[in-house]
């Protein structure tokens, strides 16, 4: 796409961007203001209308302000509830566009309204989070939002919507546990969902199977997507009902991820972004051409003031008006590590415990290598969390390379990399400082799923052997370091038909299947299991670098066996973990170290109630599986501690009691 260098474009006019706080539509007693920065328009005015299909029109001129702002007031008694779009003049032509910071919108988001978010609220609104202490306790689960409830075994009355998963008592026609209900008994604390902003692909005035998109298109990045709403003709109601949905979850103790998309648009010729300011939210490169490192057509340039600005004000609108608990930046590799800073710096005002996680690859736009918010800049950004490919592709195999086996497929040479992810990814050849800064996933919705790409590297094996390996490698990123990430079906063998990238692939590929889910039972209570060991005990989930380093040690086992220890010294007991994860197809006879153990984790089943005791030294572990053993005993090194400090005290008091005996004599 060609874009001609004009003398509005680059970087230049960040020495009038505007730093308050105002953009967009206010609300302010009996005032409705409204403001938008253009500092290269002629003229800017606001067109009204009384409903959203309305032809009749009211044209408003807006009064040019500080910092190349434009700004009217308006009485709140007269215009609110109205419709509107801006109008001006750049260049001797008329632009006609809402702008970026427009926060209800109508259908498609082609009218702005003018309501104020945080006066639309469902009757049962608690601006309270779950509790939550530290990004190591987090398991996070990443669904889309018409996928959880569209089935048509999914029991909902809202099928595909926002209030889909707010209702309870869902089950499939056999009573098989859906929904809310099904996602609140995982044990999950995160609820990832993708993107529900206003995006552009799909169309929210019809209904249909194939009218579907993930939705990594934004047009408005402060309002909300209006096809998962019941009506999206009524802007109050997708706001309305999102926010129900939030409060469902938060009232089971699980916080809401927000899938964010910075990093492009729609279409940099239409969408709001930069109407009014030709260029300058883009990157260009030196032809004058859009950056495309996204491959979506353009990259923003998250390194300009003003872009920099909406970024960091849209994610803490969204944390204060939504009580969003945490942001997965799309393509963050794309960002520039200073904003990322300001974006963690600004959400820690709000709440600390807000999570900030990214896709941290490595990709070709034009800024300094140094800045980009990538993996190789992640010792330059503390606390924000980026994907471990590195344990994605060494357990089940590189995503690109399709039928590239990994190490649950027979792959030994991929064994360092599975070690390094076990180890929360804080070894040298890694990128993390921190296992706060990981995050350990087998398969999210990009690339094929896992059992997909199992289907292609191992293609000679029955459904039994197949579901052994997906089982095991889900047990790996369960009980590894880190922060774990699982995609939504992943417990319950998740298939595409083979769909690599099904972002417009319909519902019918995309939507959670719940009869596959009661189907395959035993594997979902396998990893329900998994997640109480992993909460039940702080071992898998060490705060810091330093207890990684201490606590947690590999052994040498056979090739194919990957066995560690997580051990520590507490409240006057001694607790051990002995971990083997056993890839190959045949059962392993391993060692014990001494002590007294039981098996929480053996051959697929997670038992923490009634554990089995050890008899002997010698275990087999089951093919392609999983053994977890535990042993808590009293700390006796401190019984000999103190046992010596008061033989030393009773020595002490003898020699004393003897030395004035002589003394009397």
């Amino acid at each position: 796409m060609e874009r001609t260098m004009d003398q509005h474009t680059h970087a230049d006019l960040d020495h009038v961007a505007y730093h308050g706080k105002d953009l967009g539509v206010t609300f302010k007693g009996e005032q409705i203001r409204l403001r938008v920065w253009s500092p290269v328009a002629e003229q800017m005015s606001v067109k009204l209308y009384r409903t959203a299909r309305a032809r009749k029109v009211e044209r408003l001129e807006l009064e040019p302000a500080e910092k190349g702002t434009w700004v009217i007031e308006l009485d709140r008694a007269l215009f609110e509830g109205q419709f509107y779009v801006f109008e001006a003049l750049i260049d001797g032509k008329k632009v006609e566009s809402l702008d970026p910071y427009a926060k209800v919108v109508g259908v498609n988001g082609k009218r702005g309204c003018l309501l104020d978010p945080a006066s639309l609220n469902p009757d049962h609104w608690i601006k309270e989070r779950p509790l939550f202490n530290s990004s190591q306790e987090a398991v996070i689960y990443e669904a889309h939002v018409r996928d959880l409830t569209s089935h048509p075994e999914s029991g909902a009355t809202h099928r595909g919507k926002f209030l889909g998963m707010t209702e309870t008592g869902t089950t499939t026609t056999s009573g098989y546990t859906t929904g809310l209900d099904y996602i609140t008994s995982l044990g999950i604390t995160h609820l990832q969902l993708m993107p529900f902003f206003d995006y552009g692909s799909v169309n929210e005035s019809r209904e249909g199977e194939d009218n579907y998109n993930w939705g990594y298109d934004p047009v408005h990045y402060f309002a909300v997507e209006g096809s998962y709403a019941s009506s999206a003709d009524d802007p109050a109601t997708r706001i309305v009902e999102l926010k129900a949905l939030i409060q469902a979850l938060h009232d089971r103790g699980i916080r809401v991820i927000m899938d964010v998309v910075f990093n492009h648009t729609y279409d940099a010729l239409t969408t709001p972004l930069g109407q009014f300011v030709p260029d300058y939210y883009y990157r260009l490169n030196e032809d004058g051409t859009l950056a495309d490192g996204s491959a979506c057509g353009n990259d923003t340039a998250s390194e300009r003031a003003m872009m920099r600005k909406l970024m960091v004000e849209c994610v803490t609108y969204w944390a204060k008006e939504f009580m969003i608990d945490g942001f997965r930046f799309d393509l963050m590799g794309l960002h520039d590590v200073k904003t990322m800073n300001q974006i963690r710096k600004a959400l820690d005002r709000v709440d600390p415990s807000i999570l900030v996680i990214g896709e941290g690859w490595d990709l070709d736009t034009p800024i300094p290598v140094r800045e980009k918010a990538n993996q190789h800049n992640a010792h330059k950004m503390p606390r924000i969390a980026q994907f471990n490919d590195g344990i994605r592709d060494g357990v089940r195999g590189d995503v690109f390379i399709e039928d590239l086996p990994g190490w649950v497929s027979g792959n030994t040479d991929m064994t360092a990399d599975v070690k390094r992810g076990i180890a929360g990814g804080i070894t040298s050849q890694s990128f993390a400082d921190e296992p706060n800064q990981v995050v350990n996933y087998v398969e999210c919705h990009d690339n094929l799923t896992l059992w997909d790409k199992l289907s292609v590297t191992n293609p000679e094996d029955d459904e039994t052997t197949r579901r052994r390996r997906h089982r095991l490698a889900t047990s790996i990123v369960l009980l590894s370091q880190g922060i774990p990430f699982l995609h939504s079906g992943q417990e319950f063998f998740r298939t595409k038909d083979g769909d690599e990238n099904s972002f417009n692939s319909g519902e019918v590929i995309n939507r959670m299947d719940w009869n596959r889910a009661e189907q395959e039972a035993p594997s979902v209570e396998y990893v329900k299991g998994l997640l109480r060991l992993r909460k039940q005990y702080p071992l898998f989930r060490l705060e810091n670098t330093e207890q990684i380093r201490k606590h947690l040690r590999f052994f040498d086992e056979a090739e194919g066996v990957i066995a560690f220890e997580l051990s520590r010294h507490v409240e006057g007991y001694v607790e051990r973990h002995i971990v083997y994860h056993n890839a190959l197809e045949e059962a392993v006879e391993v060692k014990l170290p001494s002590g007294k153990f039981e098996v929480n984790v053996e051959d697929h089943t997670v038992n923490l109630t009634a554990p089995r005791q050890v008899e002997d030294r010698y275990m087999t572990v089951a093919p392609l599986s999983t053994l977890v053993v535990t042993e808590r005993r009293p700390d006796y090194s401190k019984y000999a501690v103190a046992g010596g400090a008061a033989l030393a005290v009773i020595g002490g008091l003898w020699y004393v009691s003897r030395k004035r005996k002589r003394k009397e004599q």
